[in-house]
């Protein structure tokens, strides 16, 4: 599915929170008003786009049937991350999770989790774990839970980085400390909340 822009992202973010409390989509002063804007031209525009990279619909002709897609709604589960050795790299999106009521940003996703090698971090095989990505990786805490691309494939890690080379410590005594030089490690996000409770037969 086509991106959205960083305005057509806070409409439709806006429109999500908006129609969930309300039950009924909002009129175009109300999204005049949240936006900040003072023309309607800008909002309808924005809806526009909104609706043919499929993200909402409406009913033609009738006013406030707005409707968010349900099969865009939630964060994209992009594929599974091994919590063990490397895993291959993220899928396409198949998949959404719809976490009402988390303090979801845009632009988080989701993982699935394979592997036993972060349990004692309260990390399950199986669980989904929320990911933000990480935009300045300098800037990354020691400990934090990330998910790293090193070689040829990607894995769930606490980091610590040691000068030139960055450490991957799993949380089970079970297995090793992963070591790589701070050039060849690429953190692609860090954890953010962990969700458990998805369908056994859920696959990506």
């Amino acid at each position: 599915m086509e991106s959205l822009t960083t305005a057509q992202q806070e409409l439709y973010d806006w429109l999500i929170d908006y129609i969930r409390a309300n039950q009924h989509s909002p009129s175009i002063r109300q999204m005049m008003r949240a936006m900040n804007l003072r023309s309607p031209a800008p909002i309808q525009s924005r809806l526009e786009h909104l609706k043919n990279k499929g993200y909402i619909e409406w009913s033609e002709g009738k006013a406030r049937t707005i409707r968010v897609r349900d099969d865009v709604r939630g964060v994209p589960i992009l594929g599974t991350i091994a919590a063990g050795f490397v895993n291959e790299a993220f899928t396409d999106s198949v998949e959404r999770l719809d976490l009402n009521g988390l303090p979801i940003q845009s632009g988080d996703y989701a993982l699935k989790v394979t592997g036993d090698s972060m349990i004692e971090a309260m990390i399950q095989d199986g669980d989904v774990v929320i990911m933000r990505p990480v935009k300045d990786p300098q800037g990354i805490r020691e400990g934090t839970i990330v998910a790293a691309r090193v070689e040829s494939g990607t894995t769930l890690k606490s980091f610590h980085r040691q000068g030139n080379q960055v450490q991957l410590k799993p949380a089970n005594p079970n297995y090793p400390v992963m070591e790589f030089p701070a050039d060849l490690v690429d953190v692609q996000g860090r954890l953010v909340a962990v969700w458990r409770g998805i369908d056994p037969d859920f696959t990506v």
